[in-house]
């Protein structure tokens, strides 16, 4: 490994939407990280109307934990990050 390369790795952020309100919001923020994002799966709840979003990323540990406690400040709005071990 180049030793000017700094270490990724790949999480899923899991986002429980219970506020659609924040939505613009939520997408800002996952714009600024847009190259790291690997894909996207979002799946709205009607009957609990709630929406699930979760989020495939590949980056520095400080990328992701940047991403997730933005979002996790949104009013309305659950994150739960899950970790690779590489």
């Amino acid at each position: 490994m180049n030793t000017n390369q700094k270490e990724t790795r790949v999480a899923v952020i899991s986002i429980i939407v219970e506020t659609p309100e924040v939505t613009q919001q939520i997408n800002e923020i996952l714009h600024t990280a847009a190259d790291f994002i690997i894909g996207r799966l979002g799946i709205p709840y009607r009957q609990k109307n709630i929406s699930i979003i979760s989020i495939v990323i590949d980056a520095e540990l400080d990328v992701i934990s940047s991403v997730s406690g933005k979002l996790g400040r949104l009013s309305g709005v659950t994150v739960k990050t899950a970790y690779s071990k590489k």
